[in-house]
């Protein structure tokens, strides 16, 4: 097996492959950081590359397989942790040169979780800057690459982790979401990505965006992110809004499908703009549902008109908070991020409480709705991949900060907390990915990987490589 097949092999595979010593950890980590530097500057999926934290891990994930210590859940299988998550042995520079080489004293819950199993963390993926923005670039680490363009946007703020999952740069890749960054790289980049329940995974520092950023899982396989959440499921005492509620038996029942589930298509909730070739990719997935035993139904959303509206006043009003960087940093900073920040100068107090009130009505419609139904399917983004240095598609209306146009599908299950997850469906013309939006029910992950499983098992995905060598 050459260093791409390793690098592309799934983590349910290649845990049972360490496991049973047919594959060494350390060679594995010698060819799978091969592959990274000899590709990483194609694609550029990394803010901090840790090879010899990785290399020398490995080396001790193989003396304890080898000595028959306890082997966790991911002995040996390589992890990358996004770089708006902290942790105190690596740097952690949220995109953003402000940061640079800040290293934080303590980690986040989910990376002793990750370790306690086994997995070797062997780097920090890159994001936009503060995750304001769903294009692949940042002053810090340039332009993250779509693997299956160079030039073309990896989605954001998860880009690297996309990117590197694309790539076969190792299966497992953490993301974060606040108004769909894990699920639009997962669409720009052709794989699978979960933004669970909120509070499934706990978080910590404890996001200010009123609630709405959701950690992880995205690989190339459902089986893998289902094995991911497993690992980082579970109520943390430093996140008061973790779920109490440990993980389900997710990977162990993904076969269980879902015939006879009732399933609600929107192509567009009602009032979103749609690419006609993503449009179509989405339908024909969506309709091929009732091959596995659901009823899935074209139907309205009413729920959906409040939420343009909603989503461009909070995304501006919480960036508000990187405000006092302005005096030094502003020409430093992404120019559409500094635009973002000032345009809520004249919110106040009360201005923003009358909107969580109508945020409060709206997400209680969605939830009054789902009684309903089990899943919805939409587009997970409204286009294909378009340049990553620009904030819009050339094709649509240009503005100096507002990218939600082209991801009106995502932001509203992050205000509601629904699971929600990107499939990839299919290529456009120009062979770029285009994800399928599978929502459900709050606290049915469960669910929503069954659901994606199922359309996994008659539409595979994860054969499909970019060209990249």
């Amino acid at each position: 097996m050459d260093s791409a097949d390793l690098g592309f092999l799934p983590a349910t595979e290649l845990a049972d492959l360490i496991r049973t010593k047919k594959l060494s950890p350390v060679e594995y980590m010698q060819a799978l950081l091969a592959r990274i530097t000899a590709l990483e500057p194609k694609v550029n999926a990394f803010a901090y590359l840790a090879a010899d934290q990785a290399m020398e891990a490995a080396r001790r994930a193989e003396a304890q397989l080898m000595s028959g210590g306890r082997i966790g859940r991911l002995h040996g299988v390589p992890v990358t942790i996004k770089d708006l998550a902290i942790t105190r042995d690596m740097p952690t520079q949220h995109g953003s040169l402000i940061f640079k080489d800040y290293q934080p004293t303590e980690d986040t819950p989910i990376v002793p979780r990750l370790k306690e199993a086994g997995a070797i963390i062997v780097g920090k993926t890159t994001t936009s800057e503060f995750g304001w923005t769903g294009v692949s670039h940042s002053p810090l680490t340039g332009i993250t690459h779509n693997p299956w363009k160079s030039g073309m946007n990896a989605g954001a703020s998860s880009a690297g982790a996309g990117a590197a999952a694309a790539a076969g740069f190792g299966p497992l890749h953490q993301g974060s979401d606040g108004a769909g960054s894990i699920r639009m790289p997962a669409h720009f980049c052709g794989v699978f990505g979960l933004k669970p329940s909120f509070g499934r995974v706990p978080a910590y520092p404890v996001s200010t965006a009123d609630m709405t950023t959701h950690y992880g899982p995205m690989s190339r396989t459902v089986a893998d992110s289902a094995l991911f959440l497993e690992v980082m499921a579970g109520p943390h005492p430093l996140d008061y809004s973790s779920l109490e509620a440990g993980p389900a038996a997710y990977r162990a029942r993904l076969h269980e499908g879902i015939k006879g589930r009732r399933i609600a298509y929107s192509p567009d909730l009602g009032h979103a703009r749609v690419d006609p070739d993503v449009a179509a990719l989405v339908r024909a997935a969506a309709q091929r549902f009732s091959e596995l035993g659901a009823t899935v139904e074209d139907v309205p959303t009413p729920w959906a008109a409040p939420g343009p509206d909603l989503i461009r006043f909070f995304w501006s009003a919480h960036m508000t908070r990187l405000k006092p960087h302005l005096a030094q940093w502003e020409k430093r900073m992404d120019p559409g991020l500094v635009a973002c920040i000032k345009a809520s100068d004249n919110v106040s107090i009360a201005d923003y409480q009358a909107a969580r009130e109508r945020k409060m009505a709206y997400v209680a419609a969605i939830h009054r709705w789902f009684e309903d139904w089990d899943f919805l399917l939409t587009p997970a983004v409204s286009v294909a991949a378009f340049p990553a240095e620009t904030l819009m598609p050339a094709h649509w209306p240009q503005h100096d900060w507002d990218w939600v146009s082209w991801a009106e599908f995502s932001y509203p299950f992050n205000m509601s907390w629904n699971p929600a997850a990107s499939v990839p469906c299919g290529f456009t013309a120009d062979g770029l990915p285009v994800g399928l939006q599978i929502v459900g029910r709050r606290f049915d992950d469960l669910g929503v990987l069954q659901a994606a499983a199922a359309f996994e098992r008659i539409q595979p995905w994860a054969d499909k490589r970019p060209p990249l060598g």
